[in-house]
């Protein structure tokens, strides 16, 4: 395997950042998860976009504009042989003096780690999987920007250890409201009374490719979809859910705690958008 870093590519034992590194000290920097299907970077465009939303946010410069990242991952695909790929682009502050002061740091550090995608165990997808609604609560909105997606997972860490400490897949965080607002690494979307629903981004959460990818899906199904709050016990009496992010695509929930969704299987709806999300991988790779 190679990584890419700082416009270089470098053996997985040699790749190494600076001990100094704000990335390493602070949790400072974002990043991005992508997947490639046939050699075709999927949704790159919108991912790419979203880096760039970060990196404004926080504000951090990014040391290649949008062609250039592109570039780099293709590059890092060739570079590793690979066309079913799993790709994690990092961005962090850079190595500086120890310190919050992002004028510390002179240069961001700019990583690109590109490697074999390993398919999810099919029956997952056939069979569904539990979720845990955990006591983590998501980080409040006024805290840090939803929007950002940071490299700074603490939450997300401690919602996933209770997660697997109730034995579940995932783990279900609430906001500072109590409403359901994501996963420690999707988005969260039920069926109720043929109501497709998702957490509406005032709930605090990240707005994901995959989950408006669904959502664009579902519209040109004739779905009626509904952006609105809810609770974790309507999530429990859903008829059908599912959990969203890019490497995943769309994966069924049959169990919410202890208790199961809707006859335990996979529902029609989430079933027919599992296929339509892979009828438009097609779709792209045909068009390329």
């Amino acid at each position: 395997m190679k990584i890419y870093i700082n416009g270089k590519f470098y053996p997985k034992d040699e790749a190494k950042v600076s001990v100094f590194d704000h990335g390493y000290l602070y949790g400072d920097g974002i990043y991005e998860t992508l997947r490639a299907y046939d050699g075709m970077v999927f949704k790159a465009e919108e991912h790419i976009a979203r880096l760039f939303r970060s990196a404004k946010a926080m504000e951090l410069k990014l040391p290649l504009d949008d062609n250039g990242i592109y570039k780099a991952v293709n590059d890092s695909m060739r570079e590793n042989d690979l066309t079913d790929a799993y790709i994690r682009i990092s961005v962090s502050r850079g190595p500086g003096e120890i310190g919050l002061d992002p004028e510390l740091c002179p240069e961001p550090t700019f990583v690109i780690i590109a490697k074999e995608f390993i398919d999810y165990p099919p029956e997952l997808y056939a069979k569904g999987v539990k979720v845990a609604v955990v006591q983590t609560r998501r980080n409040h909105p006024e805290a840090l920007d939803p929007a950002i997606k940071a490299t700074n997972f603490l939450n997300n860490i401690f919602a996933k250890m209770e997660a697997k400490r109730a034995g579940a897949y995932e783990g279900i965080m609430l906001n500072h409201a109590g409403y359901v607002a994501e996963g420690t690494i999707c988005n969260v979307f039920i069926v109720k009374g043929g109501r497709l629903i998702t957490p509406p981004l005032i709930a605090g959460i990240l707005e994901g490719v995959t989950r408006d990818l669904v959502i664009k899906l579902a519209k040109g199904l004739g779905i009626t979809v509904f952006e609105e709050l809810f609770t974790e016990e309507q999530m429990r009496q859903a008829d059908e859910a599912f959990i969203t992010n890019t490497t995943m695509e769309v994966m069924p929930v049959t169990q919410v705690d202890e208790k199961t969704v809707g006859s335990g299987l996979p529902g029609e709806i989430t079933r027919r958008l599992a296929r339509a999300y892979r009828e438009e991988v097609g779709r792209c790779l045909r068009a390329r």
